[in-house]
C-alpha cells in the first residue's frame, strides 16, 4: 500500500463529521484488500476491522476520520479545495486541520503490517476507524449503535494524535492525559429596534459583550491556582445592520477541565453568569441554554501506559519517547474503552518538522511560528510522521497480543 498516496488522497478529499462517506469508502476497500472482515455503517460511517488470528487476547486500534470547517492555507500541492455543509446548514470550507487523515493512513498502514507478520502473533486485532470526533461523540454514537454487537469486545484501546511536536518522537501520560469538554450553544434574549433608539429595546450584544467579560473571571477567581479550567467563547453573533439592534445574540463556548470536581463548579459558575447578565439586562425571556458535546477526561491506565511506553522505547529508543503532560485539548477516544471496562492508552505522534520546532523553540516562538492543530496552516510531514505511527501502532498492538 502506497501509505504517502493515501495520506495525499485523504488529505485533498476531507469530509466533515458523520459526512465522512468518501472516506470510509476507501478504508473499507483497503481493509478487504488486505483480507479482514468489514463492518461498515456502524454510528453513520463508521468503519470496523476484524482479524482472527487464532487464540489470544483482542486488540483495538482507533483512528478517527472527520475534518474541521477551515479554510486551508497550508500551501500543499495537495491542499483540499472542498467544501461541505455544516450541522447549522451551512456551506463551508472543510480541511483536515487536526491530522486525522495521518490517523488514518497509520492505522490502514499497522493493519497491513499486522496481517503480513500474522504468523509472529496471535489474538484478535479490531481496527476501528470513527465518524465525527470533533462534532456529533462518535465515539458514543458508535457504541450505542452497537459496536460491540458487531466486533469482538477488546481487552485494550489503543490510539494516538499527531501533534506539532517533532516528527519521529511520541509518547503517553500516565493517568488524566486529555481533558474534559463541555460545549454550550446560547442564545440570549433582547427585545430588538431602532438603532437611534436603544432606550425602546433590550440590547442583546451589550448583553453578550458583559457576559463575555465575565465569563473570563471563572477561571481566574473561581478555579483554585492548582487546578486546570478553560473557559472560551469561541463564537458570538448579533444583528443584521448597523442600525438595527437585534432581538438576540448566540454565544458558543467551550470548557475544558480535568477533574469532575472543577468540571461541576466551573460549569455552574458558567451558567449562573449567563443567567445573571440577562437578568441585569433586564431581559423579558431567559437565555436558553443548550450542551452540545460532552467528553469526558482521557484517563490513559497507568498500568498499561508504563507497559505501552517500554515498548516504544525498546522499538525507537529511550531519546525519541517523551510525557506529553496533560493536554487541555479533549478526546472521545475514552469512551470506546470505558463502555466495556477496559484500559486505555492514547499516545501523542510528533507530526512537525523537527528543524523549524527546534528552532522556534530556541528563539522562544514556538507558538507563533508553529501551526497547531486546527489552524489553516496545519500540515505535518508526510516522513517520517507516518512510518514511526505506523511502527508505533504495530509495536502498541504486538505488546498486548500473544
Amino acid at each position: 500500500m502506497d501509505l504517502e498516496a493515501l495520506y495525499r488522497d485523504l488529505h485533498s478529499h476531507p469530509e466533515l463529521s458523520f459526512a465522512e462517506h468518501r472516506t470510509a469508502g476507501v478504508v473499507a476497500d483497503a481493509l478487504t484488500d488486505l483480507g479482514v472482515e468489514v463492518v461498515t455503517g456502524i454510528g453513520v460511517t463508521g468503519v470496523a476491522g476484524v482479524f482472527r488470528n487464532g487464540d489470544g487476547p483482542t486488540v483495538l486500534l482507533r483512528a478517527d476520520m472527520d475534518a474541521l470547517p477551515v479554510l486551508e492555507d497550508t500551501g500543499l500541492e495537495w491542499a483540499s479545495t472542498q467544501t461541505g455543509v455544516d450541522h447549522t446548514g451551512a456551506t463551508v470550507p472543510v480541511m483536515h486541520a487536526c491530522g486525522h487523515d495521518i490517523h488514518i493512513t497509520c492505522l490502514l498502514g499497522a493493519v497491513e503490517r499486522l496481517v503480513a507478520d500474522r504468523a509472529d502473533w496471535s489474538g484478535t486485532l479490531v481496527a476501528v476507524f470513527q465518524p465525527a470526533e470533533e462534532h456529533g461523540g462518535g465515539a458514543q454514537v458508535m457504541v450505542e449503535d452497537g459496536l460491540y454487537d458487531k466486533v469482538p469486545t477488546p481487552d485494550i484501546v489503543l490510539g494516538q494524535h499527531v501533534t506539532p511536536l517533532p516528527a519521529g518522537m511520541l509518547g503517553a501520560h500516565s493517568g488524566p492525559a486529555m481533558a474534559a469538554v463541555d460545549t454550550m450553544q446560547v442564545v440570549l434574549h433582547g427585545r430588538g429596534g431602532h438603532g437611534s433608539r436603544p432606550e425602546t429595546t433590550i440590547d442583546p450584544v451589550v448583553m453578550a459583550a458583559a457576559t463575555v467579560m465575565r465569563l473570563q473571571t471563572v477561571v481566574s477567581r473561581e478555579v483554585a491556582a492548582q487546578d486546570t479550567s478553560v473557559v472560551t467563547v469561541g463564537s458570538l453573533h448579533a444583528g443584521t445592520a448597523n442600525n438595527i439592534i437585534a432581538a438576540e445574540a448566540a454565544l458558543g463556548i467551550s470548557i475544558r477541565s480535568f477533574s469532575e470536581e472543577v468540571r461541576g463548579r466551573v460549569l455552574s459558575s458558567v451558567e449562573r453568569i449567563i443567567r445573571a447578565e440577562a437578568t441585569a439586562s433586564g431581559a423579558d425571556v431567559p437565555p436558553d441554554i443548550e450542551y452540545g458535546e460532552r467528553y469526558p477526561v482521557t484517563v490513559n491506565d497507568p498500568e498499561a501506559t508504563a507497559r505501552t511506553n517500554g515498548a516504544f522505547a525498546a522499538e525507537f529508543g529511550e531519546d525519541r519517547i517523551f510525557d506529553p503532560g496533560a493536554i487541555s485539548g479533549s478526546e472521545d477516544v475514552g469512551n470506546l474503552a470505558t463502555a466495556v471496562g477496559v484500559p486505555l492508552v492514547y499516545w501523542m505522534l510528533g507530526g512537525g518538522d523537527p528543524q523549524k520546532v527546534a528552532a522556534a523553540m530556541a528563539a522562544g516562538t514556538a507558538e507563533t511560528d508553529i501551526p497547531s492543530n486546527h489552524s489553516p496552516h496545519f500540515a505535518p510531514l508526510a516522513q517520517p510522521t507516518i512510518d514511526t505511527g505506523v511502527r508505533a501502532l504495530v509495536v502498541a498492538a504486538r505488546e498486548w497480543l500473544a
